[in-house]
């Protein structure tokens, strides 16, 4: 590929002012395609009720619409290094947002479930390599010196879409309809489709690569069968699901084939030598992690807010965009942390995390806006702290020939522990709500002498019908509220468990 560097690898002292209009342009680009891409991570969750309305769809109907996204997310991602190498850097980006574009714009005008299921793989597939492409972009243009400022900047359309989304998405639903929020992701791609293409204007070199079908085949099964056992396996009832075995059977075989063939080709879908490289290992474990942690509370808290204490679409999405702004607070210093201290800067970003998430673990039903907002402030901070020196240790060590894989390698790793993650949280949400309501329900009976005392309101009465369901429906409100702390608490342990990585980091490269 052309380096675009120049002589500004010698000025490593010149700071954020010696980037050339080139890397503004270039960082413009990628912001861009990442907050396209964050963007639509939470608008389906969002409008996923207004949509079932629409199309009269089962509650198992209208998961497919996050499913099979999510399966054509993960299967497209390992592609990126291949095909970014075939048609080259610029065409790769250009058509990738243009394909995310459209599909966005097609899932704004499905007449049916199925076109809709349709148009969302289209979206999953397209927007995969985003991610991936943007990191290797800024890695193999930007010097070692600007490399955290501009993965501070770049990290921010990555974490702030998924805020800003549902702010936007639920003013244009109340306004409108479903269907507007997708529609508002179109004016956002045209703009980063014309900064791809001035600002890649240098980057078309190809290359003749062998892909290897039978990696890719066996990697992309496995990928599958793992997400859907994930998504579905709750629903369905885990292994006593004859569905669910045959997902597991077939990912075993997959995941066997794919190492023992990744071990004995020569010219592998994905390199093993990637694995060899120590700073890399730790920072794709790092990923899987922050995955983990990066979109959970995203899922949990509307549905919490909603149903259990009556807040509207827009109140929702305020609240939560605090992350946003603990995003951006933490690009007052975290370049600079991340040249003095990166692997301190990793513990401590991942341990706020935690200490958020145990925070959100010590919420009751009365929980109330500045809690919310302060948890997710700490959140937001935690993960802008914790990715950008994250990243550059990651990739410090790495060979540049290897980056573009190496990036689609780290972003799966990303995506696949943060769907996992979230289909974890939801299990737990949904055993814990169950478990707790049918104990709970155990002591109301209108034989129970503590239910019978006075003053117990006149609705509540146990002895008639009308108050013993809305003593039911209190019940479950109180359970709800147990399972999502349960789920809060997975997430504290997840984030004070990931400690520990940071210190297997090396902390200067080695010299290549």
């Amino acid at each position: 590929m052309t380096d675009t560097r120049g002589g500004a690898e010698a000025d490593a002292q010149g700071g954020l002012f010696s980037m050339t209009g080139r890397q503004w342009l270039i960082l413009l680009m990628v912001q861009l395609s990442n907050l396209l891409f964050g963007m639509t991570i939470t608008l389906a969750n969002l409008v996923l009720p207004q949509v079932r309305g629409t199309f009269s769809a089962t509650q198992d109907e209208i998961s497919w619409v996050v499913t099979l996204n999510l399966v054509a997310t993960a299967v497209a991602t390992p592609l990126t290094g291949w095909l970014a190498a075939r048609v080259g850097w610029r065409n790769m980006m250009f058509f990738t947002v243009l394909g995310f574009t459209v599909s966005s714009f097609l899932c704004g005008i499905a007449t049916s479930l199925e076109t809709l299921v349709m148009a969302r793989v289209a979206q999953g597939a397209f927007g995969a390599p985003i991610m991936p492409m943007g990191q290797a972009i800024l890695l193999a243009t930007f010097p070692p010196h600007l490399q955290p400022m501009a993965l501070v900047m770049w990290g921010v359309g990555a974490v702030f879409g998924p805020v800003v989304g549902p702010i936007l998405g639920a003013m244009a639903t109340e306004a409108w309809n479903w269907r507007a929020a997708f529609f508002m992701i179109v004016p956002p791609g045209i703009a980063a489709l014309v900064t791809i293409w001035f600002a890649l204007s240098d980057h078309t070199e190809r290359r003749k690569l062998r892909f290897d079908w039978i990696g890719f085949l066996a990697l992309s099964v496995a990928l599958i069968c793992a997400q859907l056992i994930c998504d579905r396996g709750q629903r369905l009832d885990w292994f006593d699901s004859s569905q669910i075995t045959i997902y597991a059977f077939l990912g075993i075989v997959a995941l066997w084939v794919f190492i023992a063939h990744c071990l004995t080709a020569k010219e592998p879908f994905l390199s093993p030598s990637l694995l060899l490289d120590r700073n890399f290992s730790i920072g794709i474990l790092l990923a899987f992690a922050m995955g983990m942690l990066s979109f959970t509370s995203l899922v949990l808290f509307p549905s919490l807010l909603h149903d259990l204490r009556g807040y509207p679409d827009s109140v929702i999405g305020t609240l939560i965009a605090a992350r946003g702004l603990g995003n951006w607070a933490a690009f007052l210093f975290i370049a600079r942390l991340t040249k003095v201290a990166p692997r301190f800067a990793i513990g401590a970003g991942l341990a706020l995390q935690g200490g958020a998430s145990y925070w959100m673990a010590q919420f009751d039903i009365n929980v109330t806006e500045f809690d919310v907002f302060w948890s997710h402030f700490l959140v937001g901070l935690g993960q802008s702290v914790t990715f950008t020196p994250m990243t550059v240790m990651a990739f410090t060590t790495l060979p540049r020939h290897q980056i573009t894989e190496g990036s689609a390698v780290f972003t799966l790793m990303r995506n696949f522990g943060s769907s996992l993650f979230i289909s974890m949280a939801v299990m737990v949400l949904v055993r814990s709500t169950s478990i707790n309501y049918s104990e709970m329900m155990e002591f109301i009976s209108p034989y129970r002498m503590a239910l019978g005392i006075y003053g117990l309101p006149a609705p509540w009465d146990p002895e008639t019908a009308t108050g013993l369901s809305r003593i039911s429906r209190e019940v479950q409100r109180q359970a709800a509220m147990i399972g999502y702390v349960n789920a809060f608490y997975l997430m504290a342990i997840t984030g004070f468990l990931s400690v520990p990585l940071a210190l297997l980091l090396r902390s200067k490269a080695p010299a290549r």
